[in-house]
């Protein structure tokens, strides 16, 4: 059985495309399966020792980006995507797939072009409330489409639309408190914050957190991944911010919170702010943490956004724009949940009734059902 992989190059794309693998492989190792080969075509492996311990086979493919604004840069993508597209249908020509997985984006696009020159059967995922151009327009020939958000189903031929949620890595689940308190010096019995601005960071939560520091301090502890770009400035600042102040072994500032920090940390965190990426909204969610979600407000569609406030339908978390982000605003909101026990296991409800950690089998077995037929 030969499953394709497609997707662009980034945490949103790659994690849920691993773990959906390794689901499948449980499947058929269950089922007795002989056989399973995979690859995976994007403009960037993104975790090449991830893929290769996955036993996925990598392979580069160009693709351009159309931009929505007036860009010479269009131009040149145009032929990006032109190569990109004739490399994945020779790419397929060669080893012909029986079914894809495709993620949706531009990256994506090459490959499900070429799958359906060739009359592959397709499976879609949406990660976002609203969908992306490239998996509107596959919808019209995809065999199936897993969405992540419930308003998603607007968009899509309802006959091939299925809720699924988002697939979830299993290794960011589970953890032991015991070692979150030991890996950050964390105080037991004392709240403790984590904020999360993305896997790069984000410059205005950094800038809120930093100035919120000594009052913060005295209510609560902080893990704050800063994103790698950010670490060594933050770092630095609160040094200075908080050298005359008695709770600044408080403060734990990271660049970038590994597979086994996360599940620790999910086992001690009283409340989370974060930006709103779907990956982020349903780890929190598989967490049950009560979360302050912060939307970039230059992202794509406004998906962040969009993102945020459908997810707050649920209950499991609230909402604060970018424009009013300010130091004192930000701990009073955070203080709120805090300190309102019955209000945090509301939201705990909210976000344990929104999460779906079955995704990743669900897709999984779709994915091998439409193999099976194919082959």
């Amino acid at each position: 059985m030969k499953i394709l992989y497609a997707g662009g190059g980034t945490g949103g794309h790659f994690y849920p495309i691993i773990a959906v693998n390794r689901a499948i492989r449980k499947i058929a190792e269950e089922n007795q399966i002989l056989e399973i080969k995979t690859s995976f075509l994007s403009t960037s492996p993104y975790d090449k020792d991830l893929l290769r311990q996955e036993e996925i086979q990598f392979t580069w493919i160009p693709a351009g980006k159309m931009r929505r604004y007036f860009s010479l840069l269009n131009f040149f993508d145009y032929f990006k995507m032109g190569l990109g597209i004739i490399k994945a249908i020779l790419n397929i020509f060669i080893d012909l797939p029986d079914v894809i997985f495709a993620k949706g984006g531009y990256a994506s696009f090459p490959a499900l072009v070429a799958g359906r020159f060739f009359k592959i059967p397709t499976i879609i995922h949406e990660s976002d409330s609203i969908p992306g151009r490239v998996s509107v327009w596959a919808a019209s020939f995809a065999k199936r489409i897993a969405i992540s958000f419930p308003e998603s189903v607007h968009y899509f031929p309802k006959e091939k639309v299925a809720l699924t949620g988002q697939p979830i890595w299993p290794v960011v689940l589970g953890g032991n408190a015991e070692s979150a308190y030991a890996t950050f010096g964390l105080q037991k019995g004392l709240p403790t914050l984590l904020v999360m601005g993305g896997s790069q960071g984000a410059l205005k939560i950094n800038e809120a957190v930093l100035s919120m520091l000594p009052f913060a301090l005295r209510n609560f502890q902080i893990i704050h991944q800063t994103g790698s770009a950010h670490i060594k400035e933050v770092t630095d600042r609160a040094g200075i911010i908080l050298e005359k102040e008695n709770f600044k072994a408080r403060y734990h500032p990271v660049a970038y919170l590994n597979e086994a920090q996360l599940r620790d940390v999910s086992q001690i965190v009283d409340v989370a702010v974060s930006r709103a990426g779907a990956g982020s909204i349903f780890m929190l969610a598989s967490w049950e943490t009560p979360t302050i979600f912060i939307p970039l407000p230059h992202a794509a569609q406004d998906h962040q956004r969009e993102n945020a406030y459908a997810y707050a339908h649920s209950g499991g978390g609230t909402v604060m724009e970018e424009n009013n982000l300010t130091p004192h605003l930000l701990f009073e909101e955070i203080n709120r949940l805090i300190s309102d026990t019955e209000l945090r296991k509301r939201m705990k409800a909210g976000g344990r009734n929104f999460a779906k950690k079955d995704a990743a089998e669900q897709i999984a077995k779709e994915i091998i059902n439409l193999a099976l037929e194919h082959s």
